[in-house]
């Protein structure tokens, strides 16, 4: 009847909860918040969440995406606090909108990344990532269930810079000299995390931090090519939903006046 899409982050030491561990601690909330869910057809009916591209095992984010199906229609607003509160802290629901449009996974086509690499000097940073972007290509090494996979890291890296300021909601932050890089990376196949262009930097810059980086997910969206900005992938949702009232939206209406 109804579907909801929501944003929610891994903050604090809840970047280390596995996406496996999520997918529990997200079917408990539907349950302690009493979520009328649809459900899967066959022989173990599961709550029909659609995830979309989680990320790593040990990195925060301000940017998870999800997507739930409902058999009664919900307010998206009052959904979103109910499950909040059903959630530790550091997994915190921030926005919830009523899908509108097809495709949500189509449209988180790149990512906005923050590293912060402390105990490294900024003016080094800087000389690393020109070297970076300056580069044809970066070739770096990922372990796979396969063994060994080398690849160039160099073309999914729409952006590096070194900026100044941090995020006031980036992991770890501590009143150390450090720097601070911002990444823009497309989502390509094979896929290229912060970890790889790490790794790139250290093949063209011998940068390497003395602690492991904080890496957080500032934002996903669709990638505009002309502007080099990741757009809001629930933007389109929200502008349809103030055109016209979705048909379950006026059902529920119409049985709630009845």
């Amino acid at each position: 009847m109804q579907r909801i899409r929501l944003r929610y982050t891994k903050r604090g030491r809840l970047r280390f909860t596995s996406h496996r561990d999520f997918q529990r601690a997200f079917e408990r909330a539907l349950r302690r918040a009493e979520v009328p869910m649809a459900y899967s057809a066959g022989f173990t009916p599961h709550p029909k969440v659609s995830y979309a591209n989680a990320a790593p095992t040990g990195t925060g984010s301000e940017a998870e995406y999800l997507e739930i199906a409902l058999t009664e229609a919900r307010d998206p607003e009052r959904l979103r606090v109910l499950l909040d509160e059903s959630l530790p802290a550091g997994l915190d629901v921030l926005e919830a909108v009523e899908a509108r449009t097809p495709g949500l996974a189509d449209r988180l086509t790149a990512s906005v990344w923050e590293l912060r690499l402390d105990g490294v000097d900024p003016a080094e940073a800087d000389r690393a990532v020109a070297a970076f972007n300056a580069a044809g290509s970066v070739e770096v090494q990922r372990l796979t269930k396969n063994g060994m996979r080398t690849f160039d890291a160099r073309p999914a890296v729409a952006s590096l810079e070194s900026v100044e300021n941090h995020s006031s909601r980036a992991d770890r932050p501590s009143g150390q000299p450090c720097a601070i890089l911002r990444l823009v990376v497309r989502h390509v196949t094979p896929a290229v995390r912060p970890d790889d262009v790490l790794s790139g930097l250290r093949a063209v810059a011998d940068l390497a931090p003395p602690v492991p980086a904080a890496v957080t997910r500032l934002a996903q969206g669709l990638f505009d090519e002309e502007t080099g900005t990741v757009t809001d992938p629930l933007a389109p949702d929200r502008e349809a939903a103030a055109t016209e009232p979705h048909p379950a939206a006026a059902t529920a209406a119409a049985t709630a006046s009845a």
